[in-house]
């Protein structure tokens, strides 16, 4: 059990982060959750409240001074951080390089990699202050298998994919430890997507909360700092 825990997940509040959060509380922990649309993370953290101690704020992980601002005030509720989950992302898929626009390049970057940066940056003194924890960052196949028109999103995985594999081996020393997950195709809503009954053979959110809790649960030795998830059945071609 993750009894007394205290886990932050970003992009929280629906998808794979909801997800997250539910099967985390689930297991005992304290959950805190961010996001960039107030009525979504109120009625996120309402629903989530009959699994457990869940709160949460408003952060575009864009900004450094809100992601501060965000673990500040998970410490002034819970005394700490032990977990981060660097879920919260976006993507512009279906657009050339020609046809993509700077502003959509760059929201992409400084949220998918900037802003696990600015997470990372400012949780790891906090985990360190507990004896060690675990950062999960939520990555894709994309971060290593490139595809046409999908160029922004792809940069911002395989900057992603290394910048988990520097920080891990800095941090394992300090008893954090740091595993990327790379999802294929998930249902949910994600860049435009709609879940549906036809896709149910994809991925479910749930799918990667139970690649979480495993890994939490490994033997303290252990690490498996790569996940690669792919549906067990896609459709043939």
């Amino acid at each position: 059990m993750l009894k007394g825990k205290v886990a932050v997940v970003t992009g929280g509040a629906k998808g794979i982060g909801y997800a997250i959060a539910e099967r985390l509380l689930k297991e005992g922990a304290k959950v805190f959750i961010c996001g960039r649309d107030k009525t979504d993370l109120k009625d996120s953290m309402s629903r989530l409240s009959q699994f457990g101690p869940i709160d949460g704020e408003l952060c575009d992980v864009r900004s450094e001074e809100q992601v501060r601002m965000m673990l500040a005030e998970c410490v002034r509720l819970y005394a700490g951080v032990d977990i981060l989950i660097n879920n919260a992302g976006i993507g512009y898929f279906g657009k050339t390089v020609e046809e993509l626009t700077a502003e959509d390049w760059r929201q992409t970057i400084e949220t998918n990699l900037n802003g696990v940066f600015y997470c990372c940056h400012h949780a790891i003194p906090l985990i360190k202050q507990r004896g060690g924890g675990y950062i999960f960052n939520i990555s894709s196949l994309a971060g290593q298998n490139a595809h046409p028109r999908m160029a922004a999103y792809n940069a911002s995985k395989f900057g992603l994919n290394g910048f988990s594999e520097a920080l891990m081996q800095e941090v394992r020393q300090d008893n954090i430890k740091v595993s990327y997950i790379c999802p294929g195709s998930v249902n949910t809503a994600f860049g435009g997507d709609k879940p549906s009954v036809e896709k149910s053979w994809q991925l479910q959110p749930a799918d990667i909360a139970q690649v979480i809790v495993d890994l939490l649960y490994m033997p303290e030795r252990a690490l498996p700092s790569k996940v690669e998830l792919r549906p067990s059945k896609p459709p043939t071609k």
